[in-house]
């Protein structure tokens, strides 16, 4: 009531808009987590959705190395951990055709010893993940880099590149997590799975 006795009734549009405003305030950010299974892969899922209140999709770059099975696991498993949406992102024959055919037909190892392949198919998973963040306008990519490794720059420079402006994040590294640690956090919120089985980190697709 003001000082002479009126009451402020607030018009309708004032109302619509203040709901618009409140609306866009509440709207969760998008993340697209680079998504194997892994440890490092399923703790990223579940902390960005509890802890940091993302929007979380999880998409599996695959360039050939799961079984139909081991992909349905994924999916379940990314549900489970608090995602809201899971995507297989098939990159098999670009990555043949665009480089590992050409790998095979010279013969190229590293330092005359093994395949360079994992190193190359990287940058494949990699584009496919950046193309997904931009086609759903994903405000971050996060990948399970533990910093020990020259992956983490192919997968930082690629998403810097095909996806300037969108944020990266890297709970692995950056916090300087341990496996136990991991592993205790996904327990604690109900999460049980083989760890045994999941030593490979987020980007080890």
């Amino acid at each position: 009531m003001g000082t002479h006795g009126l009451v402020y009734k607030p018009d309708s549009q004032f109302i619509i808009q203040h709901s618009k405003f409140i609306s866009i305030m509440e709207k969760k950010k998008k993340v697209v987590v680079a998504f194997s299974g892994g440890l490092d892969t399923s703790f990223t899922v579940m902390y960005l959705a509890k802890e940091k209140g993302y929007e979380v999709y999880a998409a599996c770059a695959n360039t050939g190395g799961f079984s139909p099975e081991q992909l349905k696991t994924n999916e379940e498993n990314a549900y489970k951990l608090g995602a809201v949406k899971y995507i297989t992102l098939d990159v098999t024959q670009e990555y043949y055709e665009k480089s590992l055919k050409y790998m095979v037909f010279g013969n190229v190892l590293r330092n005359g010893t093994y395949p360079i392949s994992v190193s190359s198919e990287r940058i494949f998973q990699a584009l496919a993940i950046a193309r997904y963040a931009n086609e759903i306008g994903a405000d971050a990519i996060a990948h399970g880099s533990t910093g020990a490794g020259n992956d983490q720059i192919r997968f930082d420079m690629t998403f810097l590149v095909m996806a300037p402006g969108v944020e990266i994040i890297t709970l692995t590294r950056d916090m300087a997590l341990s496996r136990q640690e991991e592993i205790d956090y996904l327990n604690k919120h109900g999460f049980a799975a083989d760890f045994a089985k999941l030593k490979l980190s987020l980007i080890h697709i």
